[in-house]
């Protein structure tokens, strides 16, 4: 899953320690507008300075980056801390609607909060520490590597990563692999050997975050506490407008309706699994085995498409190979996605965007890969920073990040702490809800393909899109409700990794390959966990998003199947998806769900609808199936 980082709105739901603002004296009791003034203006200040910081971190990966991210971290958390402190003498008062959403955003908006007891030496000391550890976890996280040694058969592994290369291209053959040629590995490889070899060679970089992670927990709880929450978790679950137990509740009603496709697929790509590789190595009931499923999470299962996929349904197409036979290059895919945005009627993207954004992998230095999107200035000064891929997965992530970067510009003229999405999960489902429009009418349409396959295809389609989203739905939540037990003390340290394979198995029904070592984090092979980033925000993104393509279709006049709507270049649609997107987090959420839907509840029975041909085919597949595990 890609990593979003809105680094200007700094006490928004999305605050990274990397993107606070810097620390001062406690201010006299003040008039609430005044306070919202000084602060929005403090943090304003801030974030252009901590957020090129966490840029350039990012983008150039060494020790004295990493000190200039942690230094601008402690003064972010400090800050942050501080005015949600301050914040705290308007309890009671009378505000204006605005002021009191303001002032929660303040409070409650702090992903990891640094207490702020005993003298101003003291508090940054602990401050520092915070920060010098969720920036060492990130960059312990960006600088893993997989050994060649690792393998068994290392010229193996060189072969699948030269595949198609020029000779000037191939690597170098006693250089580590880093994640994405890992997960390549992964994706491509059908020895079960090799696969496993990749899952814990690449899962053997977490056991260094584990101590450092604790020591985070126990800081940030004290800092949850002292704003007046029960821990971190109810710090989080505090930013969706409603009690953090009605949250909850909220969630596990949408995966009750969501769960049973999910059982569905999970029981055919079982069966399909073990006609592959046989009992030995995956049986025919129980849970699957993790690295099998074509990713290192196990999160999306596109990689295994030619083991699962419905016969007699090729839609005549392979995107990965056409985006190369037409010549597209990094800034051509990019371009692209732009262009489906400014055809509903959006701004093209500022110049800087194309003079500053990292659009390749370089290769004279390290950087966090994880593909992500960041607003620096909270005006104009968009980015991407991404290690793009000319493939369809990259395709589909390119339209996904500049999401972020089209709603950060909509709502840029919102008060500071309104610059952000209706809720996380918003910010996460706007770019997925365009890529959704990425059908054969709308490849069609920019030349890619010539003709639209038939009805035939649409079971392949159906279940290529399937093993991307229906797949993600209990791994989207297993993330955060790990933290969740974690930060409420439910999970101690040495049972981190138990609880981690626990959930795993309870929700995506999958087991690791292996037993797992006795110092084993695996939570931490998973970026959003050392870079601290909440994840509920995915989950609820993968079910928006369907309640927008179905909004969209019906306001686009649309009455054929939903999963073969396009929006490309309505800008009917456009326009009323724009004010939408201008609206930020100046209201609660249910607001913006029905300015664009007419509604304001999120359900999942748009993303039941979108998928029904194909649950039905696999009822039909899984008869006399042992289904579940």
């Amino acid at each position: 899953m890609r990593q979003f980082l809105l680094c200007g709105a700094a006490i928004g739901a999305l605050l990274l320690s990397a993107c606070n603002g810097a620390g001062g004296d406690a201010k006299a009791k003040q008039d609430p507008a005044t306070f919202l003034a000084g602060a929005e203006k403090e943090l304003s200040d801030f974030g252009d300075y901590a957020n090129r910081i966490a840029w350039v971190n990012a983008n150039f990966i060494t020790d004295d980056t990493d000190w200039l991210a942690a230094y601008a971290g402690s003064e972010g958390t400090l800050l942050s801390v501080r005015l949600a402190n301050e914040a705290k003498q308007f309890e009671g008062a009378t505000l204006t609607p605005d002021q009191q959403r303001k002032m929660t955003i303040l409070r409650a908006g702090i992903v990891m909060p640094s207490p702020s007891t005993g003298t101003p030496d003291e508090q940054k000391k602990v401050a520092d520490e915070l920060a010098k550890i969720t920036t060492d976890l990130q960059s312990t996280y960006g600088k893993g590597k997989v050994p060649l040694e690792a393998f068994t058969s290392p010229a193996a592994v060189l072969n699948i990563l030269n595949e198609g290369k020029k000779p000037e291209e191939r690597r170098d053959p006693k250089a580590p692999l880093t994640l994405e040629e890992a997960s390549e590995i992964i994706a491509k490889s059908r020895d079960p050997k090799m696969i496993q070899q990749a899952w814990e060679g690449w899962h053997a970089v977490a056991p260094p975050m584990k101590a450092s992670y604790a020591r985070m927990v126990e800081i940030g709880n004290a800092g949850a506490k002292e704003l007046g929450f029960s821990d971190i978790a109810d710090m989080w679950l505090a930013n969706y407008d409603m009690p953090s137990k009605d949250m909850e509740a909220t969630v596990e009603k949408l995966w009750t309706q969501v769960q049973p496709l999910y059982n569905d697929l999970h029981c055919y790509a079982r069966g399909k699994l073990n006609a592959k590789y046989g009992d030995a190595v995956q049986p025919k009931t129980g849970p699957i085995r993790a690295d099998l499923l074509g990713n290192m999470w196990a999160q999306q299962w596109n990689s295994i498409y030619d083991i699962v996929a419905p016969p007699s349904s090729d839609p005549g197409y392979d995107l990965n190979k056409v985006l190369v036979a037409k010549k597209y290059d990094e800034i051509r895919m990019v371009k692209t996605g732009e262009a489906f945005f400014t055809s509903l009627g959006l701004a093209p993207l500022p110049e800087t965007f194309w003079q500053r954004s990292l659009i390749t992998r370089p290769r004279d230095r390290e950087v966090v890969c994880h593909a992500s999107a960041w607003d620096l200035d909270n005006l104009d000064d968009v980015r991407i920073k991404m290690c793009t891929q000319i493939n369809a997965e990259d395709f589909s992530t390119v339209h996904h990040e500049l999401g972020h970067n089209f709603y950060q510009r909509a709502y840029n003229k919102q008060d500071y702490l309104f610059k952000n999405g209706a809720n996380d999960g918003f910010h996460e489902a706007i770019g997925d809800f365009i890529a959704l429009s990425i059908t054969p009418e709308y490849l069609k349409q920019i030349g890619l393909i010539t003709a639209v396959p038939p009805a035939s295809a649409d079971l392949g389609l159906l279940m290529d899109r399937a093993l991307e989203k229906v797949a993600f739905l209990p791994f989207g939540l297993k993330v955060d409700k790990w933290r969740w037990q974690v930060f409420r003390g439910e999970t101690t340290p040495a049972q981190y990794n138990q609880a981690w394979v626990d959930l795993g198995l309870k929700y995506q029904g999958i087991t690791p390959p292996g037993p797992r070592p006795a110092d084993a984090f695996d939570p931490g092979a998973k970026f959003h966990v050392p870079g601290n980033t909440p994840y509920l925000r995915y989950f609820l993104s993968f079910i928006l998003q369907f309640q927008f393509q179905k909004a969209a279709c019906e306001q686009a006049g649309w009455t054929g199947p939903l999963h073969r709507c396009s929006i490309y270049d309505n800008k009917e649609v456009g326009t009323k998806f724009t004010k939408m997107l201008e609206m930020g987090a100046s209201k609660p959420w249910p607001d913006a769900l029905e300015a664009f839907t007419g509604t304001r509840e999120i359900d999942g029975t748009a993303l039941v609808e979108y998928f029904a041909p194909l649950q039905a085919w696999l009822k039909e597949q899984n008869a006399g199936q042992t289904c579940g595990w």
